[in-house]
């Protein structure tokens, strides 16, 4: 039975034109967490109704490589609805829904794929959510958004649009987008869904670290991106390495053995351990557990 890599457990989350079926297939290959056909505007829209047909297959595919498929459709009072008509016959893990200013958008969506569930004899329930915002309006409703269907198990952030509808000036050190990419984590915390961070849209590689730490830093785990290439760094930095764990393992034990002593803190390092460092050393260990078991578990 095919294991589906938990949301809290992906990464990365990469975006691939919708109609290019080379592209498509290379990325089985390429390590990303999620594989997202992109219908919007990555597929001009006199190319979608070959990109429809083309989601079984690929999506059988991007299965048998163990990525977790998704779909972003177009808005549905555009051509959405007729994309849903289709690539839902693949079976997709999640669909996203890009420009989401408003909860009702969601609620719409979750009742058409319900639909289609019923209509193509996937089981109710098993598709989830993914809600894109992309605007002002949005953003500040991130957490009505995300309450909207039970369906939704993350949220992700977008970055070009957003900048436009601010009126922002893009730049590879991604300062216009600073204050949106803080409160966008805050709202998807506090309404208990995966906070996915905006793509890095420029092609270095030092660019897509950089600004994959500064997710990191905020608390994000999973971050979106537009060129393949970042997949493996992206991976590399959300992911709890050796070290890291070694220095949770650390604190665990450190602060495990001061409170047996009936002391309220303990020094690591240099560091002054108190109860909250120590839970969020717990949950590092935790997530690398998590990675661990899931991928001893997965077909290599």
């Amino acid at each position: 039975m095919r294991r589906i890599r938990p949301a809290q457990l992906c990464r990365s989350w990469l975006f691939l034109e919708g109609a290019n079926e080379q592209v498509m297939q290379r990325a089985a290959s390429g390590g990303a967490d999620v594989l997202i056909q992109e219908l919007e505007d990555f597929t001009p829209p006199q190319l979608r109704p070959a990109a429809r047909a083309l989601a079984p297959d690929i999506y059988r595919s991007w299965r048998e490589a163990g990525a977790v498929v998704a779909v972003r459709v177009n808005p549905l009072e555009q051509d959405g609805m007729d994309d849903l008509a289709a690539v839902m016959r693949g079976r997709p893990d999640i669909v996203a829904l890009p420009k989401v200013a408003e909860p009702h958008q969601i609620s719409r969506l979750d009742n058409a794929v319900a639909r289609f569930e019923r209509d193509y004899g996937i089981p109710e329930g098993s598709t989830a959510l993914l809600p894109n915002i992309e605007f002002a309006r949005g953003l500040v409703q991130t957490d009505a958004i995300a309450k909207a269907s039970k369906r939704t198990m993350a949220c992700l952030l977008a970055s070009e649009d957003l900048a436009a509808d601010l009126g922002a000036e893009r730049g590879p050190d991604g300062i216009e987008l600073v204050y949106c990419r803080q409160r966008f984590i805050v709202e998807c915390v506090a309404a208990g869904v995966v906070a996915v961070d905006c793509p890095y849209t420029w092609s270095d590689i030092e660019g897509a670290e950089r600004d994959t730490r500064w997710a990191r830093r905020l608390g994000y785990v999973a971050k979106s991106l537009v060129d393949p290439a970042h997949a493996a760094v992206i991976n590399d930095l959300l992911a709890p390495d050796d070290h890291e764990l070694r220095r949770a393992r650390d604190i665990v034990t450190a602060f495990e053995a001061a409170r047996a002593a009936g002391e309220a803190r303990v020094e690591v390092d240099g560091s002054l351990i108190e109860v909250p460092t120590y839970h969020t050393a717990k949950r590092l260990l935790a997530r690398g557990e998590a990675m661990r078991q899931f991928e001893r578990a997965s077909p290599a």
